[in-house]
Parts: C-alpha cells; sequence; structure tokens
C-alpha cells in the first residue's frame, strides 16, 4: 500500500491556469496536462499531481482544478471543490484501483444540490491504516465510518470523487432494476476467528482435525 503518494491511470486533462497562479491571474485560461498521481492526507481534500507541456509538474492541487480534454472552458461549469468531492482523504495509505467491471461504464452520482450528475468510471481510491505500531486515529476501518472514491469523468467536463452511498452505475446487461437502494449502514466487524468455539488438534498433521470446544467437558471433533 502506498503512503502519502500514489500512481493513477495518467489521465489527459486540461488545468484551470488561475490554480497555478495562486488564484491571482489567469482565470477562465486552461492549459493542457497529465494528471499522474495523488498526495493523500488525512483531513485534506484529496490532491492531484500533474505533468505540463513545458516538462514542469505542478503537485497538489484539488480536482476542481482539472477539466477534461476536448471541453472549451467556458463550457465547463464552475462548481465548488465540495460538490465535486464529498469527503476528505482518509489517512496517508491510499489504494487505487481499476475495477474491471466498471472500466468505462456510465454512471451518476447524487449530489448536494438533490441532482443527479452523470458522467464515466475512472478508477478508485480507497484508504486503510496498515501499520499496527502506528497509533490508528483515522475512520478508514471502522465498518460505518469507511468511503472510497469513485473518480467520475462528468459530463459537463469536470472531473468528480464520490463514495459508494452516492453512485448509481450502469451496466446495460445487468443493472436492469431502477429503484434507489434503502440499505442500512453496515455495522459490523466480520471475523471468523473470534468465536472462541473451536480450535485444530494440537499435532504435526497436515490435514489436521478441528475440534469444537466444550466448556466443562471434553471437547468434540
Amino acid at each position: 500500500m502506498a503512503f502519502l503518494n500514489a500512481n493513477i491511470p495518467p489521465t489527459y486533462a486540461q488545468i484551470r491556469r488561475e490554480y497555478l497562479y495562486d488564484s491571482k491571474k489567469h482565470k477562465g485560461e486552461v492549459e493542457d496536462c497529465i494528471i499522474f498521481g495523488i498526495t493523500s492526507m488525512g483531513g485534506r481534500a484529496i490532491l492531484w499531481h500533474a505533468l505540463m507541456e513545458n516538462g514542469a509538474i505542478f503537485y497538489r492541487l484539488p480536482i476542481s482544478a482539472f477539466i477534461q480534454r476536448g471541453f472549451k472552458v467556458e463550457d465547463v461549469p464552475i462548481r465548488r471543490l465540495d460538490e465535486l468531492e464529498l469527503w476528505n482523504s482518509f489517512s496517508y495509505h491510499p489504494a487505487v484501483t481499476s475495477w474491471s467491471i466498471l472500466s468505462a461504464a456510465s454512471g451518476k452520482y447524487i449530489g448536494k444540490d438533490k441532482k443527479w450528475h452523470h458522467g464515466a468510471y475512472l478508477f478508485t481510491i480507497d484508504w486503510a491504516h496498515p501499520d499496527a505500531n502506528i497509533l490508528d486515529t483515522d475512520h478508514s476501518e471502522i465498518p460505518h465510518e469507511h468511503k472510497c472514491a469513485h473518480i467520475i469523468a462528468l459530463d459537463d467536463g469536470n472531473y468528480a470523487a464520490q463514495p459508494n452511498n452516492r453512485c448509481i452505475w450502469d451496466l446495460p446487461s445487468f443493472t436492469v432494476k431502477d429503484n434507489i437502494p434503502d440499505w442500512k449502514v453496515q455495522t459490523n466487524e466480520w471475523n471468523v476467528e473470534d468465536t472462541g468455539a473451536w480450535k485444530t488438534e494440537d499435532t504435526d498433521n497436515f490435514f489436521y482435525e478441528i475440534e469444537e470446544k466444550t466448556h466443562g467437558g471434553e471437547d468434540k471433533k
């Protein structure tokens, strides 16, 4: 698992030039770039790294700094960062995955404006706390707090980072139902070794026996 920085599938995009000048000038202008990585810091928005056509690299910009290639900047609505990305990074340990089943799938997410925003799947960022020797102060492994971030190329030219419970995906041969799920948040920590109800036999057998524990009596095989 990566620490702090992680590679992503290279994304050919455009950058709003005001982000290269600390929002002091060049508003309404763009230039081509390749987004190639992220920084993940707990309590901060996901931050993106971009390579410019002049060979320079600019680190740690928000997802709102970028629009897609092929769009004119005047046609892409300027949206607040918190509209495009619902949650901050959960830890310094991100994992980037391109789920094959969602490859190039269309989908939509429900925004803070209560409207559906349509786009195409790119990849997913998830988080964990991999080192038991470091105090875990984040929420990435608490079942009812966990969120991932699906990265979406929106139809309006922006990019978004949204969790599972805001997204609906469209696989025409399978996703044939139109209802919005009424599921409940997951609160269980699933564990197969915490029952105290069984043990393995104390031998060197390769195919060892499993013994059921009893209280006050002999073990059962």
